[in-house]
C-alpha cells in the first residue's frame, strides 16, 4: 500500500499542476480575509502572490517527485516575502500565521481532491495519512529557512535603527541654539525617514508666554525644514507664523499630544498641508502619500510639531517608522527645551548685568576712561564680571573692577548687590584695604542669608582710588589680579624715550567670603598721562595658554598701543581673544591726570578762633585769583563754619584746602577721629547749626578719615555763567 500511495500523490500531483493558479487564488482570498493588516503594505502584497504560486508549484513538485526532505529549498519570493515582513516589523507571529495558513488551506485543496480521484477508502485513508506527515514535514522545512531570514533581516533593521538612534543622538542638540537644533532635527529625519521633514515651534513658546493663554488656533513658526527627495518646497517657508485650522489633524495632535499617521490620496491633498492652488497642484504631481504628525512635547509641555513626508515612489511609513520617528523628536524636543530654556536665561541674565553696569562712565578730570564687556561665549553663561568709576571728595575717583564667582542669574544678582555695597561703601570713603574689608563682611552676610543648598558665594575684586592732586594711585585686591600700569614717554635731552609696562607688586589678599584674613593697601606713584589697565581673569586666563603667556601679549600690547583709549581696548581684545571669551570679560582702561598747583590752594591754620577770620580773607582772595567772585558769600560761610568746628573739636593740626575743579570743593582736616554729625538745635541754643548750614548750602558734603585724623568738605558746582572759567585742566 506504500509504494501505491506515493504513485498516486505522484499521479495527484500532476493532475493538479495545470490547476495551480486556480490554488493559489483560493488560498490568497483566505489570507486576505484572515490577515488585511498584512495586505496594508503595498510591497507586500505585491510580493504575496508571487509568493504563494510558488509554495504552490513546489509543493506539487515535492509531492510528484517524491522529494527527499533535505532537497526541499524555499521559494525565492516566499524568501522575499518573509523579508519585507521584518522590514516593516511585522511580528514574527504573523509569519508563522500565515504559513499555518497557506499550508492548511493546500492541505484542504489535496484533501478534496484525493477524496474525489481515490478508488477506495483504504487508498483515501493511507493517503490522507502520507500526505499530512509529507505536507508537516515540508511546511516544517520551509518556515525554519523563512524564520531565519525574517530574524536576520529583523535583526539588521533594529541595527539600523539603534545606528540612527545614536546618530540622532549625537547630530540633534549638539548647540544651545533653538533654530539650530530644529534644524538637526529636520536634517536627520530627512537623511533617514522621509522626503520632507518641517518643524514648527509655537510662537508662544519662543515668546516664553503660557501655551494656554491664548484662545483660537495656536500661532506657530516654521523653524527649520529639510527636503531630500526633489519635492517642492513647501507652502510655509522658514521664518514664517502660520496657524492651523482648528479641527485639522495637525491642530489635533497639538491638542492632545498623540501622534498621527496619514494617508494622503493624489486627489484628496488635505487643505492645511498645501495652502495655495499652485503648492496644492506640485504637491498632486509628486504624490505625497503618506505623512507622520508628531507632537514636540518636554518636560509635559507641548512645543510645536514636526511632520515627516513620503511621497509614492517611497513606502508608507509603518508603525516602527511611527515610534522611531517619536523617540527622535522627542530627544530633539528636550534639547530644543534646554536651548530655549538657557537663551531665555542668557537674556535676561545680559539685560540684568548690563542694567547693573554703569551706562554711561562719569567724566571727571581727574581721569580719563574707556571700557568693554564681554559676555561668554560658552554654554556657562553670563558671569558676575563688573566695573565702575565713582567719583570721590577731593578730586579723587574710586576705579573698581570685579568678578563674582559662578555664572547665570545668581552670579549677576549677586554682582548687583556687590557693586551697590561698593559705592555704599565708597560714598563714606574708606581707605581700600578697610573697603575690602567690609565687602568681605557683605559677601559673608549674603553666604548666611542665602543658607544650605545652594552655592557658595565667593568674589574677587579690586578698589584703587587715585588722587589728581598727590598723583597716587592707592589700591587693594581681594583675590584680583593687579593692574597694568603704562607710564608716559619721559624726555631726556630734547630726545623722547619710550615709555614703560608694568606689572606692580600688589599685595593681593584671599577672595571675598572667607573672612577673618587682613588685606593691605598699596600705593602707587603715577606721573600725569598714566595709563592704568583693569580687568577681569576671562581676558588672559585660557585653555590654550597660561597666564604668564597672556600677561606677556598683553604687555606687548600695551607697550604699542595707540593714544586712544577706545582703540586701545578695541587691540586689547583683538589680540587676547580672536574668538567668543570662555568666561566674562571685563575691561576698563584709564589715563590719569593731574591738577595744576594753581588749582590748589592750602593753608595751615593754628588751633585759634581769631583765625577764622583770617580764613574766610584766604578764601575770597583765592576766588578772586580764579575768577569765582560770585561764589565768594556762601564759600566764606562754608570756611567759617568748618574752620570753626575744627577749631572747637578738632586737634591740631588743622589745615584748610581748596581744590578747583570741575566743582569747588573745600576741605579742613584736623588730627581728630571723632566724626561731626548734624543735630537738630533747640531755639535758645548758641550753636549746633553749622554743619546744618554747610548742607544747605553745598551740593555734597561729608567725612572721610585717614590715619592721620578726618577732613571735613564741601562741594559747590560751578554756576553755568563761570563755565568757561571753570575748566580745570588735566
Amino acid at each position: 500500500m506504500g509504494a501505491d500511495t506515493h504513485v498516486f500523490l505522484s499521479d495527484l500531483a500532476r493532475g493538479l499542476a495545470p490547476r495551480a493558479d486556480q490554488l493559489a487564488d483560493v488560498v490568497l482570498r483566505q489570507l486576505r480575509d484572515e490577515l488585511p493588516e498584512v495586505w496594508k503594505y503595498e510591497d507586500i502584497a505585491a510580493v504575496a502572490p508571487v509568493a504563494l504560486s510558488e509554495h504552490v508549484a513546489a509543493s506539487l513538485d515535492f509531492l510528484e517527485r517524491g522529494l527527499d526532505m533535505t532537497e526541499v529549498r524555499t521559494p525565492p519570493a516566499a524568501i522575499e516575502f518573509a523579508r519585507r515582513l521584518a522590514e516593516h516589523g511585522v511580528p514574527i507571529s504573523q509569519l508563522l500565521r500565515v504559513y499555518r495558513l497557506v499550508h492548511s488551506g493546500l492541505l484542504q485543496q489535496y484533501y478534496a481532491e484525493t477524496v474525489r480521484v481515490a478508488g477506495s477508502q483504504e487508498l483515501i485513508n493511507a493517503t490522507t495519512l502520507t500526505l499530512s506527515a509529507m505536507a508537516f514535514e515540508y511546511v516544517d522545512r520551509t518556515a525554519e529557512q523563512t524564520v531565519v531570514v525574517y530574524q536576520r533581516e529583523r535583526d539588521r533593521w533594529l541595527q539600523r535603527r539603534l545606528i540612527m538612534i545614536n546618530e540622532a543622538g549625537a547630530r540633534i542638540g549638539t548647540t544651545l541654539d533653538t533654530a539650530r537644533t530644529a534644524q538637526e532635527l529636520a536634517d536627520v529625519g530627512a537623511d533617514h525617514l522621509a522626503g520632507l521633514v518641517t518643524v514648527d515651534l509655537l510662537t508662544s513658546v519662543l515668546q516664553d508666554e503660557e501655551t494656554s493663554a491664548t484662545a483660537g488656533p495656536p500661532a506657530l513658526r516654521r523653524i527649520a525644514q529639510a527636503i531630500s527627495d526633489g519635492r517642492p518646497d513647501p507652502a510655509v517657508a522658514t521664518g514664517q507664523t502660520h496657524t492651523y485650522p482648528e479641527n485639522s489633524e495637525p491642530a489635533r495632535v497639538l491638542a492632545t499630544g498623540q501622534p498621527l499617521r496619514l494617508h494622503i490620496t493624489a486627489d484628496d491633498v488635505p487643505t492645511w498641508l498645501a495652502m495655495s492652488a499652485d503648492h496644492k497642484l506640485a504637491l498632486r504631481v509628486l504624490g505625497p502619500h503618506s505623512m507622520l504628525l508628531i507632537p514636540l512635547c518636554a518636560r509635559g509641555s507641548p512645543l510645536g510639531l514636526a511632520q515627516f513626508v513620503r511621497r509614492h515612489a517611497a513606502d508608507p511609513f509603518d508603525d516602527d517608522e511611527l515610534l522611531l520617528a517619536q523617540e527622535i523628536a522627542s530627544r530633539a524636543a528636550v534639547s530644543i527645551d534646554n536651548a530655549r530654556r538657557y537663551t531665555q536665561e542668557r537674556s535676561t541674565a545680559l539685560t540684568l548685568q548690563r542694567s547693573l553696569l554703569p551706562q554711561h562712565v562719569p567724566k571727571e578730570s581727574a581721569v580719563e576712561t574707556a571700557s568693554r564687556y564681554l559676555p561668554s561665549g560658552s554654554r556657562a553663561g553670563v558671569g558676575g564680571d563688573w566695573f565702575d568709576v565713582i567719583p570721590l571728595s577731593g578730586a579723587r575717583v574710586a576705579l573698581v573692577v570685579g568678578d563674582v564667582i559662578g555664572h547665570g542669574l545668581h552670579a549677576a544678582a549677586t554682582m548687583g548687590r556687590l557693586r551697590t555695597a561698593v559705592r555704599t561703601l565708597a560714598d563714606i570713603d574708606l581707605t581700600p584695604d578697610e573697603l575690602l574689608t567690609h565687602l568681605d563682611d557683605v559677601v559673608i552676610r549674603l553666604q548666611r542669608e542665602e543658607g544650605r543648598g545652594t552655592d557658595e558665594i565667593s568674589a574677587t575684586c579690586l578698589y584703587a582710588v587715585y588722587d589728581p592732586v598727590a598723583r597716587t594711585c592707592s589700591l587693594a585686591s581681594a583675590g584680583h589680579l593687579p593692574p597694568a600700569v603704562v607710564t608716559p614717554p619721559a624726555a631726556d635731552n630734547g630726545a623722547a624715550a619710550s615709555g614703560s609696562v608694568d606689572f606692580p607688586e600688589v599685595s593681593i589678599g584671599p577672595p571675598l567670603g572667607l573672612g577673618g584674613l587682613p588685606f593691605e593697601t598699596t600705593q602707587l606713584e603715577l606721573p600725569a598721562g598714566s595709563r592704568l589697565v583693569l580687568y577681569t581673569d576671562g581676558l588672559v586666563q585660557s585653555r590654550s595658554r597660561d597666564v604668564e603667556t597672556a600677561l606677556t601679549l598683553l604687555r606687548d600690547v600695551l607697550a604699542r598701543a595707540p593714544a586712544s583709549l577706545e582703540e586701545t581696548c578695541d587691540e586689547l581684545l583683538s589680540a587676547l581673544l580672536p574668538s567668543r571669551p570662555a568666561d566674562d570679560v571685563a575691561l576698563l582702561v584709564v589715563r590719569t591726570g593731574a591738577l595744576d598747583a594753581d588749582h590748589v590752594a592750602t593753608w595751615d591754620l593754628p588751633c585759634d578762633p581769631a583765625v577764622v577770620s583770617k580764613a574766610r580773607v584766604h578764601a575770597c582772595d583765592q576766588l578772586a585769583a580764579w575768577g569765582l567772585d560770585e561764589l565768594a558769600f556762601t564759600t566764606e560761610l562754608v570756611v567759617s563754619e568748618l574752620v570753626t568746628n575744627a577749631i572747637r573739636y578738632g586737634k591740631s593740626p588743622i589745615q584748610l584746602r581748596m581744590i578747583f575743579q570741575s566743582a569747588l570743593t573745600c576741605e579742613v582736616s584736623d588730627a581728630s577721629s571723632t566724626a561731626p554729625h548734624l543735630r537738630r538745635a533747640r531755639v535758645f541754643d548758641e550753636g549746633g547749626r553749622g554743619l546744618l548750614l554747610v548742607a544747605q548750602l553745598a551740593e555734597h558734603w561729608g567725612t572721610r578719615h585717614n590715619r592721620e585724623g578726618k577732613v571735613i568738605w564741601a562741594e559747590q558746582l560751578i554756576p553755568s555763567s563761570l563755565a568757561e572759567v571753570s575748566s580745570a585742566p588735566a
